[in-house]
């Protein structure tokens, strides 16, 4: 059994361990003067009753916080787990034809198709987990000739893309979102923004110093790959990076460097600048204009793009909404920033899932529709990139290379 199929949200497994854990504690007196090797068996039984004591208080609290759905999101394994996708496709989405049948009976139901992929990047040659939602409308052949939208949804650390149908549970919410025209019929790809190992490798989605191209696989290469493979539209007015807790500062930083290719960033409960801590790898080296170039508020400040970013956070989250706060003031148009302060209980998933709906559209009421296939679209509207740090990572983004 892999660890990814152990659910850490089932009702019936938190039964199973409250129940074990009942009977360890009751194991304790009820065998205290009946074991022979008293010491031994006495240490066990009270070590086995705590354990299971500590495991089923943090699987309650993990399901009353939503924050990881499966043993392997805990562990941050990085093996993909399919609850949720209807298909796998070989190796860059290089058979998705064959999924027309399948997506032509879903949409007939209202539903999108969610199929999974390695995708390899041109550039940075990595090789991640990707997921993809394809609209109803993607297979409806009124829509042939049209280029659809995208948004691209980043996990949080260590979550890779089986929390976007496990834990966001979001193909429902997108159906329901374009069924009643508050987003338009969109391709959403979620990719893994850390690779494995995860545990102890939380990249942030930067360009590491002369270390891994996170940022440019996530950005240039799934951008590329999306517009050759999935035919959606080049114009970065329909282009939106989206995610929660690390994957809403990686929307807004990946926006703030790249405004050339996108129009729009959403963020939940993210924050201003990478986090450096246990759990993330040594991203700059020392490098203090590497750091300062994914630092969202130093970028607004320096460098504003008419992109259009919302920020949201809890109101008990202090530190998001700190960040936010701070880079609300570093802020200058053309950039247009916005932020909403919800009522959560804490930083946890279950915040980021109750303002899903009013994320897809707000998303909705920024982005492009479906586009003609053969109208010249202005890719990057007249946005220049600008002149990024070279950080040494293979096949990174640099200066204003495209």
């Amino acid at each position: 059994m892999h660890l990814s199929s152990i659910r850490l949200d089932s009702p019936v497994n938190m039964i199973v361990v409250v129940v074990l854990t009942l009977l360890a504690v009751v194991a304790v007196p009820w065998f205290w003067d009946r074991w022979k090797r008293k010491r031994l068996w006495r240490s066990a039984t009270i070590l086995l009753a705590v354990v299971l004591v500590v495991v089923s208080t943090a699987m309650g609290g993990n399901m009353i916080g939503g924050f990881f759905p499966t043993v392997g999101s805990l562990l941050g394994t990085g093996a993909y787990a399919g609850q949720g996708t209807d298909a796998e496709a070989s190796q860059n989405g290089e058979d998705l034809e064959k999924l027309r049948d399948t997506g032509v009976a879903h949409a007939r139901e209202g539903k999108g198709t969610v199929v999974h992929m390695k995708v390899t990047g041109r550039r940075t040659k990595l090789t991640r987990d990707v997921t993809v939602y394809l609209p109803p409308q993607y297979f409806d052949a009124a829509f042939k000739e049209l280029k659809f939208p995208a948004i691209e949804w980043i996990p949080n650390y260590p979550s890779g893309p089986e929390v976007f149908t496990s834990g966001y549970h979001m193909p429902e919410q997108l159906d329901a979102a374009i069924a009643r025209r508050a987003l338009p019929p969109s391709v959403v790809i979620v990719p893994d923004p850390t690779g494995v190992p995860k545990v102890g490798h939380d990249t942030e989605c930067v360009d590491e110093v002369n270390g891994t191209a996170n940022d440019t696989y996530l950005t240039a290469d799934l951008r590329d790959w999306a517009l050759q493979k999935l035919g959606v539209t080049p114009s970065r007015r329909g282009w939106t990076i989206a995610g929660w807790s690390s994957g809403g500062f990686c929307a807004m930083n990946l926006v703030t460097r790249h405004p050339q290719w996108y129009g729009q960033a959403v963020s939940v409960s993210g924050y201003d600048k990478a986090q450096i801590d246990a759990e993330t790898e040594d991203l700059f080296h020392g490098r203090q204009d590497i750091n300062d170039a994914n630092n969202v508020r130093v970028n607004v400040r320096l460098h504003p793009s008419p992109v259009d970013i919302l920020a949201i956070s809890g109101d008990k989250e202090s530190y998001e909404s700190f960040a936010i706060g701070q880079i609300r003031a570093a802020a200058r148009p053309p950039l247009q920033f916005s932020s909403w302060v919800v009522k959560d209980a804490g930083h946890n998933m279950n915040t980021f899932k109750s303002q899903i709906p009013d994320v897809l559209s707000w998303i909705g009421a920024h982005a492009t529709g479906p586009s003609p296939a053969g109208r010249p679209v202005e890719t990057t509207g007249g946005v220049l990139p600008w002149p990024l740090p070279r950080s040494g990572a293979h096949g990174a983004l640099a200066d204003t290379d495209q």
